[in-house]
């Protein structure tokens, strides 16, 4: 390997455990005061019941490690949202988990724990997926109940998709381990089934409290809502449990008896590993998102070895589009290629930039994928569409619009691996949050935002100095311009996504075929019922 194999490799491996060492931080919750807390009443923590639930040695991802990353500072912050979420599998069946973190402002919601479990729950509906909460909350946080309670993709939308999803037939299953209260407690039991754990698991509209602040009534936790009440005089659950792991033991034992589902009938054979080895990407992929790198090295060490069919090879080369196979699923793949390469025309187009042509290619090889019931997956470091007037001439945005109307309309499951950069249109072009991807995931290399930060920041001091009422001397222009720049830069990184949900996770890019795997495994429980259809096109 040369000199620059080994800088990067350093860079990328420096850049991975960074990542790793913020997440060991995340997964402690609310700390380990708290975590002892929680045990000192007889319960698992969140992340102890979601190992304990799925199955010995399987595979699992985790979706929205970062939600709430350095927000909410003023309120003690929430990591993971409060809430963790996982695929994995139970008795054998793919699912996701959704688990209160009570160490956590005692599972509290704030506004990003909403968004979490909303994206949990599309997820779920996306997939046909079955779902399984597990509850230990506290209700909303109250000091920021205004952006988390009335508006559409707030609290009450959750119980609105229980009821979607029930139905759509969509197993639900709920457990109440902690606390469960007020509007909260709709969701276990618009779920299918709801179980109860004794002596720590409660359920109420309002607690005791609200109760004797409202009507003067002097009642204790149990009686009014704990699990001898519940399964019993009023029928709200269905099984009382002794202590946790007895609730999590039932539920593996109805998640082991549920029927074979529909399949998609996505396409699949035994699986290969890659041609080349994956440990060498930290080695392909520059630290500096600005250098140069070729794709085909990063997809020769993704894809099952022997799989390759190139669409149009010699033709809008700043995109890649074949059909390959990942983990022995069939996948379209649709890259941006990062090196400098010559056109058809003989003329130099630069790496990770959307051309005419390339758009071209790439709305008809995602047409070819829908009609052949092919899944696609967007390996995104994009910088934008080429600019300037010889682009606008040849009718740039027409086709951009193409491919945007392409993707916004394919009806195959789409995985978006955000490699490198993911800038402006060629955001939505490769398949951005907004265009509903599956699952979304970042390598630690991404960086999102609607241009490269030395641009946007050069842009943003020009407004600003001509706005000033004097001229800026070159110090104060340098030093405005850091401090702008120090700022975009820190919102165009991996962790500043991941924390809005913008992405699903950060993760190694050795965890990519894994990703991808179990996120077709789990879009084939959900059958295509819509046809591909452009609309109103201008071709």
């Amino acid at each position: 390997m040369d000199l620059t194999f080994n800088k990067r490799e350093d860079a990328n491996k420096l850049a991975l455990s960074a990542i790793n060492h913020k997440i060991a931080k995340i997964m402690k919750g609310g700390g380990e005061k708290r975590i002892e807390k929680h045990h000192s009443k007889g319960k698992l923590t969140a992340r102890e019941r979601i190992d304990y639930l799925f199955d010995e040695d399987s595979k699992s991802i985790e979706i929205g490690t970062f939600a709430g990353y350095e927000m909410y500072k003023e309120h003690g912050g929430c990591p993971a949202g409060g809430v963790v979420v996982k695929i994995g599998y139970v008795s054998g069946k793919q699912c996701i988990v959704v688990a209160n973190d009570a160490t956590v402002k005692a599972g509290a919601w704030f506004p990003i724990t909403g968004k979490k479990n909303l994206r949990a729950q599309e997820i779920a509906m996306e997939n046909n997926l079955p779902i399984i909460y597990l509850v230990d909350s506290a209700g909303v946080y109250l000091p920021m109940q205004d952006e988390i309670f009335p508006d559409k993709e707030h609290f009450g939308r959750i119980f609105r998709n229980n009821a979607k999803m029930s139905a759509k037939g969509i197993t639900q299953i709920a457990a109440i381990m902690g606390s469960c209260v007020a509007g909260g407690a709709y969701l276990p039991i618009m779920s299918d089934e709801a179980m109860i754990v004794d002596k720590t698991g409660s359920i109420f509209l309002a607690g005791p409290y609200l109760v004797k602040a409202a009507i003067g009534e002097n009642v204790d936790i149990e009686t009014l809502g704990g699990a001898t009440t519940q399964c019993e005089i009023s029928g709200v659950t269905d099984f009382k449990a002794k202590d946790d792991k007895e609730c999590l033991d039932r539920i593996k034992s109805i998640m082991g008896k549920i029927g074979d589902y529909e399949k998609a009938g996505f396409n699949r054979v035994e699986p290969k590993q890659p041609e080349k080895e994956p440990k060498e990407i930290m080695g392909i992929l520059p630290e500096s998102r600005a250098e140069q790198y070729d794709m085909y090295e990063i997809i020769q060490r993704t894809i099952d070895a022997d799989s390759w069919d190139e669409y149009k090879p010699k033709y809008g080369q700043t995109l890649i589009c074949g059909y390959a196979r990942i983990d022995g699923w069939a996948v379209g793949i649709v890259a941006n290629q990062r090196k400098i390469v010559k056109s058809k025309k003989g003329e130099m187009q630069f790496g990770g930039v959307i051309y005419s042509d390339s758009a071209d290619k790439a709305t008809r090889f995602i047409a070819n994928c829908n009609q052949k019931k092919i899944p696609l997956v967007f390996l995104t470091d994009v910088t934008g569409f080429m600019v300037g007037s010889k682009s606008e001439h040849g009718g740039i945005i027409k086709d951009g619009a193409k491919m945007v109307n392409a993707v916004s309309n394919s009806v195959v499951p789409k995985f978006s691996v955000i490699v490198g950069n993911s800038y402006g249109a060629g955001n939505y072009a490769m398949c951005g949050k907004a265009y509903d991807p599956r699952l979304i995931f970042a390598w630690p290399s991404a960086k999102i935002a609607v241009m490269g930060g030395s641009q946007a920041a050069k842009v943003l001091l020009q407004i600003q100095e001509a706005s000033s009422k004097e001229p800026l001397t070159e110090e104060q222009r340098n030093d405005l311009l850091k401090k702008i720049t120090d700022k975009y830069e820190k919102q165009t990184m991996a962790e500043y996504a991941a924390a809005r949900l913008w992405v699903d996770e950060i993760i190694n890019p050795l965890d990519t075929r894994k990703w991808i795997s179990m996120g077709i495994e789990a879009a084939n429980h959900a059958p295509i019922a819509e046809k591909f259809n452009f609309g109103v096109l201008q071709v």
